[in-house]
């Protein structure tokens, strides 16, 4: 029996030890995984922040290349202005005022083909693209728009200025009292 129980002994010491061996490998897996994990996510992170400048450095890009076509397109119109100014200095009025016209076509179209448009003021008071200035007593139907103070403009679909108008109120002496 000595012999079975240092055979059991022998044996629990070689379980033990393989258990203890098997941790052992298991413990540097699971770090060597750790590390792995660890070289990935700084990776990641590392791809990321490249990606973020890169993002923003494209987007000052457009935003600077969106700016050069629109001052190139007015660069004309500066042209056209000093013409004006010169033909100011020698009084040429007549080429002045045609001066004058030309650059306000040419700086509208520039502005029209970047999407600018007018507001539109016929018809009725819309609070979204008009700012009433005044009302004034008129034949016209009341809430309608009966004149411009200043135009609106749109860009798109956003309104970059509204319309300053001057809005129809009540008829003159129609105070609701009959009689």
């Amino acid at each position: 029996m000595p012999e079975e129980a240092e055979n059991t002994e022998e044996t629990l010491q070689q379980s033990v030890a393989k258990s203890e061996e098997a941790e052992v490998d298991e413990l540097g897996a699971l770090r060597a995984e750790n590390e792995e994990l660890i070289d990935t996510l700084q990776r990641v992170q590392a791809e990321f922040e490249n990606y973020r400048k890169r993002a923003a450095r494209d987007q000052e890009n457009l935003v600077a290349r969106a700016h050069e076509r629109l001052v190139r397109e007015l660069l004309p119109v500066l042209d056209d202005l000093e013409r004006a100014l010169e033909a100011a200095e020698k009084h040429e009025e007549g080429k002045l005022e045609e001066g004058v016209r030309l650059v306000h076509r040419a700086l509208a179209d520039a502005l029209a083909r970047e999407g600018l448009a007018e507001v539109e003021v016929d018809g009725k008071f819309d609070p979204h693209v008009h700012e009433a200035l005044l009302t004034q007593p008129s034949d016209h139907e009341e809430g309608s728009v009966i004149d411009v103070l200043q135009k609106g403009y749109r860009l798109g679909d956003r309104v970059l200025r509204p319309a300053r108008v001057v809005v129809a109120g009540p008829k003159e002496g129609a105070d609701g009292n009959e009689g």
